[in-house]
């Protein structure tokens, strides 16, 4: 799994720095020199999701590729900027993603009977 997310994150921050989103485009300066950087393409993120709410909200398919409904196209849209800003950053997104994964799947707060508990989690 790590070297499958690994793979993505690279190939997708591989092609925004080609498309020249990682550089000024007046100076060709790293925009990761800007300490907002790391927090705008979080927001651009964001934004992807909010996309994909007013999709399912609406009902919409995707503009640009009419054969999928538009919640799928934005999720894989948030999916190439979360992959795109990991690489930017040298994260090793692969294995924390594993590793949370691991977390995840022993959390007392996640099993079935606490979450139907008093206090446990809805959603």
């Amino acid at each position: 799994m790590k070297q499958k997310i690994d793979d993505l994150m690279y190939e997708c921050h591989k092609q925004a720095r080609e498309a020249g989103w990682w550089h000024d485009i007046n100076t060709g300066k790293s925009i990761t020199e800007n300490p907002f950087a790391f927090s705008n393409k979080l927001m651009l993120t964001v934004s992807e999701l909010a996309e994909a709410m007013e999709a399912d909200r609406k009902g919409l398919m995707d503009d640009k590729l009419p054969w999928f409904d538009g919640r799928t196209v934005e999720l894989a849209d948030a999916l190439i900027r979360i992959f795109d800003l990991a690489g930017a950053y040298n994260m090793d997104l692969g294995k924390a993603f594993q590793q949370k994964m691991e977390y995840n799947a022993g959390r007392a707060d996640h099993k079935k009977e606490n979450r139907l508990g008093i206090g446990g989690k809805a959603y």
